[in-house]
């Protein structure tokens, strides 16, 4: 498992096994979700300071490699990478771990900042910015991570 500047962790919950006997495939999804909701309030964007300043992040894109499966019980250990940011949207990439330091799947995401007030894309707060450019700044001595950029398509 690479340093980081934000981890998160889980239990594969009973609910998330389907009828193959490990995670489902919707599961990856909601697991990374999570982890959404949990780097919101490591860069302050806690439910306070949502509400303060009218300001959330939506998800506009994302794309999940499933590499391991996953079994219930099993922790899983979310790290992030910022692979890329601007004033109102960051590029993120996360690595899902398992207890074995094996990884499990990823996940790269496009997160846009939304003024609640107006419904619209705007710039990140003020405070929110700064903690976001000394993320970017740690990160981006970081090596890209093989599954950020790739497309879906049948090699030939």
């Amino acid at each position: 498992m690479e340093k980081t500047t934000f981890t998160y962790s889980s239990l594969v919950q009973p609910e998330w096994v389907d009828y193959n006997g490990h995670m489902n495939d919707a599961a990856y999804s909601k697991v990374f979700s999570l982890a959404v909701d949990a780097f919101m309030e490591h860069i302050d964007l806690h439910e306070q300071a949502r509400t303060t300043n009218s300001y959330t992040l939506f998800t506009l894109e994302t794309h999940i490699c499933y590499l391991l499966e996953a079994n219930e019980g099993e922790r899983l250990t979310i790290t992030m990478q910022l692979l890329d940011t601007d004033e109102k949207r960051v590029h993120i990439f996360f690595n899902m771990w398992n207890s074995g330091q094996e990884l499990v799947a990823t996940s790269e995401q496009m997160l846009m900042g939304m003024n609640t007030d107006t419904g619209k894309p705007g710039p990140f707060p003020d405070s929110i910015s700064h903690v976001i450019e000394k993320i970017a700044s740690t990160d981006s001595q970081l090596e890209l991570p093989k599954q950020a950029g790739r497309r879906i398509g049948i090699r030939r």
